[in-house]
């Protein structure tokens, strides 16, 4: 296979605080994305400072990662919706162009 053989996409990468994946869950299959995957337990240093990724009393309390990937039509109303979230609580989101070889699974 080569890279000309591939189709174009929009992958978001989003991480929220646990209370939060709900919503952005929500807001990935409102746009009609066919998917997405989902990591608890995430830990890292930003800019509200370290955060461990084990849980302390419930899965609420640790960040979650979530992923899709969306065709480029799907993908404003998606980054619309989760710039909203993101003004209003903690978290951040990644996106990037990624190159998929079976587009039907994104459609």
């Amino acid at each position: 296979m080569t890279t000309s053989a591939l189709t174009k996409m929009i992958k978001v990468e989003v991480v929220v605080p646990g209370s939060d994946a709900a919503a952005v869950r929500e807001l990935i299959q409102s746009v009609g994305a066919t998917g997405y995957t989902s990591v608890s337990g995430v830990s890292g240093l930003g800019h509200h400072g370290y955060r461990q990724g084990k849980l302390l009393f419930n899965q609420q309390a640790a960040l979650e990662l979530l992923i899709t990937v969306v065709p480029d039509g799907k993908a404003d109303a998606l980054l619309t919706g989760l710039r909203c979230l993101l003004d209003a609580s903690p978290g951040v989101m990644f996106v990037t162009e990624t190159y998929v070889s079976r587009p039907e699974y994104f459609c």
